[in-house]
């Protein structure tokens, strides 16, 4: 939230989790809020949840993320008691007591209950008999080594620091090249570009969604961490590194760019009216000022759902006769963000699904406090389009609300949630994963526009977006 994102600008990826009522309809928008967490008649936790990638702007409210999954939400109280655990006979040193916190805070919430086909109890009871863990830094490294075992990239430990970066990624601005990195899909052991930020220096470089990261300033990034790999990217201002890649499936195109690291500053919501659009830009029966809305939707952070709620209300104050909403290279951020734009869009119906590996669901509906439902409207989505993005163009797609155009989507459907221990660092644990309201789940796959379009030549600055849709290159997007 991302999850298995890792911003090389100190931007990085987890959740946390807790659940809510539902607020009372009313005849104006309101963004959905965490509460306490409630248990349906079956005991299971309420259909009505949030979820967050990259929230610290209350810690008392969200934590990090919240998702309704009783598994999930038991996780977030792992740090804060042990449970039934039975410890062995000999005494338990403090580090062997942190080490059970990271093996509980698994051990509840992990979306794979075989804990990919081994006993959990018993690698417990082995750590804590054979690994060393007589100071911190040897406790770290068994936390690693029992989380390795479950063979997945996404469930990781984050020392202290990592997770203080963690949580200031949603200040809006951040310094480094401006690149999410994840996993390749094939090797899952090569690094690859999620989604280059508009604007930043990688985007500048010509670096495109997709384009594998060989080496950093020459090192060899296949087999580190996505963690180890952004620190490599990541340094002071204005200094220089040299990232060698090439694009998706093409090793021998290698090539070399230098970047210098700067200040990024990645403003959520963007939005103007293009007067005097093309016909093939617009739906039919347009009025004959021919105005079209146009969005862009950079990132989903903190700040996002209110300008958004600010852009959508006075387009449709404005009569646009279309609106274009621009989520290309947004690769997520908060998914309660990404939700409450999908609200003021839906009316009525899902938004999203989420389960665990036994089914389990929770539902994100629309609540009948949309701001516009009929305006006609078009999602620009390319193959940075991820996570809480893919999130938004899925509902609208199901829905049948938006029409998507562009290229297949990146195809991130899991959903971790970081874990706080005693100590100051954390467990990123993944918890569950994503569908659209259709029930399709989109991990490693993605969402197929229903227009296929290539979008490179589609500018994203206002001036630029309203003379490319005014022009005989204007595509037709409306079907």
């Amino acid at each position: 939230m991302g999850p298995h994102c890792v911003k090389c600008c100190r931007r990085q990826c987890g959740m946390q989790t807790c659940a809510r009522q539902p607020h009372k309809q009313s005849k104006q928008f309101k963004p959905f809020t965490a509460t306490n967490c409630v248990r349906s008649p079956e005991g299971h936790r309420s259909t009505r949840a949030v979820a967050v990638k990259h929230d610290d702007q209350d810690s008392s409210r969200w934590r990090q993320a919240g998702l309704g999954l009783a598994a999930a939400t038991a996780a977030a109280a792992a740090t804060a008691a042990l449970g039934h655990l039975v410890l062995p006979a000999q005494a338990v040193t403090n580090e062997q007591l942190l080490f059970l916190e990271a093996w509980r805070a698994v051990d509840r919430a992990y979306v794979d209950k075989t804990f990919n086909d081994q006993s959990w109890f018993k690698l417990r009871e082995t750590y804590l008999k054979k690994e060393p863990m007589a100071n911190r830094p040897q406790t770290y490294d068994a936390i690693r080594k029992l989380l390795a075992t479950l063979d997945d990239p996404f469930t990781r430990f984050l020392e202290p620091s990592r997770l203080a970066a963690l949580r200031r990624g949603t200040q809006g601005s951040v310094t480094g090249v401006g690149l999410e990195i994840t996993y390749d899909d094939a090797s899952r052991t090569g690094i690859v570009v999620q989604t280059p930020v508009p604007g930043g220096p990688a985007d500048k470089a010509g670096i495109k969604a997709g384009d594998a990261i060989v080496a950093v300033d020459g090192t060899p990034v296949k087999g580190l961490s996505l963690y180890d790999a952004a620190d490599l990217v990541q340094g002071e201002a204005n200094t220089q590194v040299e990232l060698t890649l090439h694009p998706p499936g093409n090793p021998k195109a290698h090539h070399t760019v230098q970047l210098t690291r700067q200040k990024v500053n990645n403003s959520p919501v963007s939005y103007t009216t293009c007067l005097g659009a093309a016909s093939a830009a617009l739906p039919e029966g347009a009025a004959s000022d021919r105005k079209l809305g146009y969005i862009r939707l950079a990132t989903f952070n903190s700040n996002t759902t209110a300008a958004a709620q600010q852009a959508i209300a006075d387009l449709k104050k404005q009569g646009v006769a279309g609106i274009v909403l621009d989520v290309r290279n947004n690769g997520g951020g908060l998914f309660p963000a990404g939700v409450n734009v999908a609200r003021m869009l839906i009316d009525k119906g899902n938004i999203v699904l989420i389960a665990d590996n036994q089914g389990i669901r929770d539902i994100y509906s629309a609540d009948g406090n949309s701001i516009d439902k009929d305006t006609p409207l078009v999602v620009l989505v390319n193959r940075g389009t991820a996570s809480a993005s893919e999130v938004l163009a899925g509902a609208l797609k199901d829905s049948g609300r938006g029409i998507i155009v562009g290229e297949r989507t990146f195809g991130k459907g899991l959903i971790q949630t970081v874990v706080d221990l005693s100590d100051g660092s954390g467990v990123a644990v993944t918890v569950a994963r994503y569908q659209t309201p259709g029930g399709v789940d989109i991990n490693k796959v993605g969402i197929s526009p229903d227009i296929e379009l290539p979008t490179d030549p589609v500018p994203t600055g206002s001036k630029e977006v309203c003379n490319y849709f005014a022009s005989d290159s204007a595509p037709k997007l409306f079907g």
